[in-house]
């Protein structure tokens, strides 16, 4: 079966990410042969819907499962429809010892979405600023 591991580098060895479309990379697994293919995520550095465009990257590639730390509602949704397995890392530290966990069966299927929607993303939040920006601030 060929999975997709999300991933901080793009060997066997590298770290599990716990992010789905914003991780640095993917790395393909065969489970039958461990042979691999590891590539930068392209959707890393999107604007918006990185979930969206990392799922469609990871179903073109013809992956039939997923394994990663957290993965969005609107990512699950495009995966979900195209018929990929989807299971969350759990204590998986390495690309190949997730791999081994699933071929053992160790790892959870997820049924559904288990972050919201922006999970991956820096920031979103309410700053310390003043407002001072786009013409916000007030000086009344």
């Amino acid at each position: 079966m060929k999975v997709v591991v999300t991933a901080t580098g793009t060997t066997l060895d590298s770290p599990v990410s716990p992010v789905f479309g914003r991780c640095p990379a993917y790395v393909f697994v065969d489970t039958e042969t461990m042979e691999y293919e590891g590539v930068a995520n392209p959707a890393a550095g999107a604007a918006g819907g990185a979930g969206i465009q990392a799922a469609q990257f990871i179903v073109q590639k013809g992956a039939q499962a997923v394994i990663s730390g957290n993965v969005g509602p609107n990512a699950f949704s495009v995966l979900s429809s195209a018929g990929v397995a989807i299971y969350l890392a759990g204590q998986a530290k390495t690309v190949r010892e997730a791999v081994e966990l699933l071929k053992k069966g160790e790892l959870a299927k997820t049924g559904d979405a288990n972050v919201g929607g922006h999970f991956g993303t820096r920031g979103g939040g309410m700053g310390m600023g003043r407002g001072g920006g786009r013409g916000m601030r007030r000086n009344w």
